[in-house]
């Protein structure tokens, strides 16, 4: 295993090495923080995007999820109910849960923008 500033290349360790053929694996580093599910867009039982609060208070909402994720969401969202609309502070609007959410994990950054030399 090697590291590097954005990444760490790996390979299987019963993988031969071999120069005509790619078998090392990348897998970039990725800064995370906790976020409060605070509302989402579209039906409630197959959310299009989340509605999360961030660490300091900002709300932003996620990228658009996946069919199979959407589907996981909802069945977690059965608890909480649509009460409301909310709207971030880039004035996208969501609606909102009547109480906090799950706490999801979001990515907040990756060494490979945030890389200084």
């Amino acid at each position: 295993m090697t590291a590097s500033r954005s990444a760490t290349f790996w390979k299987h360790a019963t993988s031969l090495y071999r120069g005509d053929r790619r078998i090392w694996k990348k897998q970039r580093h990725a800064d995370t923080v906790d976020g409060t599910v605070v509302g989402f867009t579209g039906p409630h039982s197959h959310p299009q995007r989340l509605a999360v609060r961030l660490p300091g208070g900002r709300v932003a909402l996620s990228q658009r999820l996946t069919t199979l994720l959407s589907t996981q969401v909802g069945v977690r969202l059965t608890g909480w109910t649509a009460a409301g609309r909310g709207v971030t502070g880039a004035g996208e609007a969501y609606r909102a849960l009547d109480a906090d959410g799950p706490i999801v994990e979001v990515l907040a950054g990756s060494t490979r923008r945030a890389c200084s030399r």
